[in-house]
């Protein structure tokens, strides 16, 4: 057997019942430059024996149960790249396939078509890295995430800072709250709909109707517009991390994108057999997708420790990535300036640059009782802190002009409206 396959690219086959899988075993022979190493039952065999390495190609059944973004993934870690055969007489498979990631597909009609089409994605596999990552739609809006430790730093705080700042620059942004231990983007800024804009997102992943109907699943608030969370933190089983990529290909469309996230980098061990969502695979998703990456800590002894370990953790899960760290709540009092900080954690990961937003717990409060952004109340400490921080993550866009102090009898007008 093993000179039967020498010089013959390894394969893998999933048809998941079709009806062309006959057809398809037997174009691939060693004859035509393929050798079928295994025909698998399902996806879940189909992963497990990618993993132990032997296979190079998968050709998978379109309609496989448990054929999603999650599996494509996985074989890319195990070095096994996908080929779909989807259904010609389906509107619209090509286009769900490709959704998740598949770049090789052939049509159930032309099967003759499939030995070469094995053979092109090897070559090509030679050339081209398994993993590139999202591809950025051409003139799409940038995309932040915030990220910060345990210990509820300010990671939403931070979000709504930087979505409510970009609104008063004229821009349309997107916040998405991705936090799988249970979002407070929607109670923060006091929207009451009991429908989970990502929840609807994640029923109807992978299909057309998403694109569809993603901004009628959006909610628009204090100048901007927000895909909420998790009503719930034990519904974080009925979405997928594969979903962001496709949302936020979706919204990078419409505009600038601003992701909140959870604080867990944790994987699950279990994730590498593909048969359910990891619980922090929004997070790991989001910060992958990220342009410009946050990393929001506090300003205490407690705070910048638990900020310290977060970055090298996160360094772990990104390669030692750039990010920008945000210290929240931070007051002179504590003696420490962004040069003592940047000083500090140094040694940590590799920071762009250190930007501080001040302790303001009346503008805090405030927007908390009346479901308001902190640009809303534009002449707080804390609404202007994120100017700044705009400036570094967006240059060339102008800033808002200052709020017209109202007086005297203007004032009063203007109170009594």
């Amino acid at each position: 057997m093993s000179a039967q396959r020498a010089g013959s690219v390894p394969v893998l086959v999933v048809a998941a019942g079709a009806r062309w899988e006959p057809a398809a075993l037997e174009s691939l022979h060693p004859g035509a430059g393929v050798v079928v190493l295994r025909r698998c039952m399902d996806v879940t065999d189909l992963l497990a024996h990618a993993a132990a390495g032997d296979a190079r190609v998968a050709v998978i059944a379109a309609e496989a149960p448990g054929l999603d973004a999650d599996a494509i993934t996985h074989l890319g870690r195990s070095g096994v790249l996908p080929l779909v055969v989807y259904p010609e007489d389906l509107d619209g498979a090509p286009e769900r396939v490709r959704r998740l990631g598949v770049r090789s597909l052939v049509g159930d009609r032309h099967l003759a078509d499939l030995p070469a089409a094995v053979l092109a994605l090897s070559r090509v596999s030679d050339e081209v890295p398994l993993h590139q990552g999202r591809t950025e739609p051409a003139g799409a809006g940038r995309v932040i995430t915030v990220w910060g430790p345990t210990g509820a730093p300010g990671r939403t705080t931070v979000s709504l800072g930087l979505a409510g700042e970009l609104a008063t620059r004229g821009a349309d942004p997107l916040l998405l709250d991705l936090d799988p231990w249970g979002g407070a983007v929607a109670q923060r800024l006091g929207i009451l709909d009991e429908v989970s804009g990502l929840l609807a997102s994640a029923r109807l992943a992978g299909r057309p109707e998403l694109a569809e109907r993603f901004t009628s699943l959006q909610r628009r608030v204090a100048g901007f517009r927000v895909l909420t969370g998790l009503p719930r933190a034990d519904r974080w089983l009925e979405v997928r991390g594969d979903v962001v990529d496709e949302l936020v290909d979706l919204a990078q469309a419409q505009g600038d994108v601003v992701l909140d996230t959870g604080f867990s980098l944790e994987d699950d061990p279990i994730s590498d057999l593909g048969t359910r969502p990891t619980r922090n695979g929004l997070t790991l998703a989001a910060i992958a997708a990220a342009d410009d990456l946050l990393v929001v800590g506090t300003a205490d002894p407690v705070g910048l420790a638990r900020l310290a370990r977060g970055l090298s953790e996160l360094g772990e899960t990104t390669g030692g990535r750039p990010v920008h760290v945000v210290l929240n709540r931070w007051r002179s009092r504590l003696g420490l300036d962004e040069a003592e900080v940047r000083r500090l954690l140094a040694g940590y990961g590799d920071l762009l640059g250190v930007h501080l937003v001040p302790e303001d717990g009346l503008a805090a409060d405030r927007a908390l009782v009346t479901g308001r952004t902190f640009a809303e109340g534009a002449t707080s400490p804390l609404a202007r802190s994120f100017a700044p921080l705009v400036d570094v993550l967006f240059p060339g866009r102008e800033s808002a002009p200052p709020p017209r102090r109202l007086r005297g009898r203007t004032a009063a007008r203007a109170r009594r409206r």
